[in-house]
């Protein structure tokens, strides 16, 4: 793969802020999203995905029509696409929750898209309904951009990974809930009933999701009490002797407190080679999840 772009710099205390909000507003379009869209298993009709210029929904059919919302970090705009009108767009810039939810939903109203949501966030404390959220507010372009581009760069590597499998696998999507862009591959076999724990989350969605083996990975931009950038992997169930496995690169960690390997965006973005960098995460992670689960490779993948 070649990386003529150089991977961005992200300082997590210089995006904090811009972070915090941004993910408010990326829960209330996936919200959106979550409430027109037919269901998928594992709630992959709630997902945003990464675009040339931000973060999508996709098209939505919707009462006869299509409808797409999209977060532009180009032109710091949310573009609002319908089949029969014209485009409708409010500016990015540094405002309340409560008053990108008001604006975005008097949009959707004039377009004659009615939508109710749980107008409250999932996976954050403290869950403040969104239109009473006034403490998050921060809206810095460049942060905003450098995270889209570094979720970029990110994605095209997460496709590479996903193209050598031939098992069941998600698409490489965005779930607005934790704010991480994902690919997880399956066994084809059940899994346990998973306990749950996630803040404001419903124990049958988390049961669903994790309804069948994983061995997933993703990156995740972090959060106050984890304040940095990270690459992830994990398996669910995870076998006792996973997190004993030996993964590449040599920064890799695995984390007893998370249960999950994690690899630095920093490390990865001074890496020589970023791309193989990431790419030899993400394959040593999936095979201690394989070796460690005993999955059937030779019916999963396509060169094994």
């Amino acid at each position: 793969m070649d990386h003529k772009e150089n991977w961005p710099v992200l300082n997590f205390d210089e995006m904090q802020d811009t972070l915090e909000t941004l993910h408010q507003w990326i829960q209330i379009v996936g919200k959106i999203r979550l409430k027109t869209m037919p269901w998928q298993n594992h709630s992959w009709h709630t997902t945003l995905y990464i675009t040339s210029n931000g973060f999508s929904t996709q098209s939505i059919p919707f009462q006869g029509r299509v409808f797409q919302i999209d977060f532009d970090f180009k032109k710091h705009k949310l573009f609002i696409h319908c089949s029969n009108t014209e485009v409708s767009e409010m500016k990015l810039y540094p405002r309340t929750v409560a008053d990108f939810y008001s604006e975005l939903f008097e949009k959707l109203s004039a377009l004659g898209i009615h939508v109710k949501i749980y107008a409250r966030p999932n996976e954050i404390e403290p869950a403040i309904p969104f239109a009473e959220n006034t403490v998050n507010k921060a809206y810095n372009p460049e942060a905003a951009n450098k995270l889209w581009r570094a979720m970029l760069k990110a994605n095209e590597v997460f496709y590479q990974f996903r193209s050598g499998f031939i098992g069941k696998a998600s698409p490489v999507h965005l779930f607005w809930g934790a704010f991480d862009l994902a690919v997880t591959r399956f066994s084809g076999n059940p899994a346990p009933l998973h306990p749950g724990g996630m803040p404001n989350m419903s124990l049958e969605v988390m049961q669903e999701a994790y309804s069948q083996e994983v061995s997933s990975a993703g990156f995740w931009p972090g959060s106050k009490d984890f304040p940095a950038p990270v690459f992830y992997a994990y398996a669910y169930p995870a076998a006792e002797s996973f997190g004993k496995q030996k993964v590449q690169p040599e920064q890799a960690f695995y984390s007893t407190e998370m249960g999950e390997f994690l690899l630095k965006y920093e490390d990865v973005a001074k890496a020589a080679y970023p791309e193989q960098t990431l790419l030899d995460f993400l394959q040593s992670t999936y095979e201690a999840a394989v070796k460690t689960s005993n999955w059937n490779r030779k019916k999963l993948e396509k060169e094994f």
